[in-house]
């Protein structure tokens, strides 16, 4: 564990706190993607298998269950408590085509053919391109409520603090993961142009509008 590690886990933290409050204070779900949310789940839980046969710490163990129970608790909020809220009519991402793919690469680029090192490589794999069915409905309706974009700021800033933890690592203890890193870059690379629009609009109190 090292600073960058921790501040990106506490970005993390706090996009499923403001989306949770969000949803909560709002009453509505509207413009939050189902199907992101949906492989967000997926994710968690391919990659935490580890949680019935491992211990590593109190503090390894809490954030896995956080994720996992918070991540089923948004689609409990989006597909039952709020329901009408949620428009599947402006969330019409194939996700087909990220899963197809996604699981290719896992079968091909792991370290070792247990199904537990198949599906980590399938979550990380796959949270690179979990939040394009949220960019996507972005660009269907071209704008998106301040706190959303909040919530999207902290999900990219949570991957982006990652990048010098990689950096970090490598140079004090010469450590280096090809799959985490390869996909991690694409992951924060998704996020570039969300980023300056948030920087040069959200931030200067303007409405989130993407240009048309």
């Amino acid at each position: 564990m090292n600073i960058f590690r921790f501040f990106g886990d506490i970005s993390h933290l706090a996009s499923i706190f403001i989306l949770i409050h969000k949803i909560h204070t709002s009453r509505s779900c509207r413009g939050i993607s189902f199907k992101t949310q949906v492989l967000y789940v997926a994710v968690f839980v391919t990659r935490y298998l580890d949680l019935l046969y491992s211990w590593v710490s109190l503090y390894n163990f809490v954030m896995k269950v956080f994720f996992i129970a918070s991540s089923c608790y948004i689609l409990y909020l989006m597909k039952v408590r709020f329901r009408p809220t949620n428009d599947p009519s402006i969330d019409t991402f194939r996700v087909e085509y990220l899963v197809g793919p996604c699981a290719v690469l896992a079968l091909i680029f792991n370290y070792g053919y247990a199904v537990t090192e198949v599906l980590w490589s399938f979550s990380i794999f796959l949270e690179s391109v979990a939040i394009l069915p949220q960019l996507f409905m972005l660009q269907r309706t071209g704008e998106a409520e301040t706190i959303t974009t909040h919530y999207l700021a902290a999900l990219g800033a949570y991957r982006t603090l990652y990048i010098p933890n990689w950096i970090y690592r490598y140079f004090s203890e010469g450590y280096v993961d090809p799959i985490a890193v390869t996909a991690g870059l694409v992951q924060t690379g998704l996020y570039l142009d969300f980023f300056y629009v948030y920087f040069t609009k959200v931030l200067q109190g303007q409405k989130f509008e993407l240009p048309a």
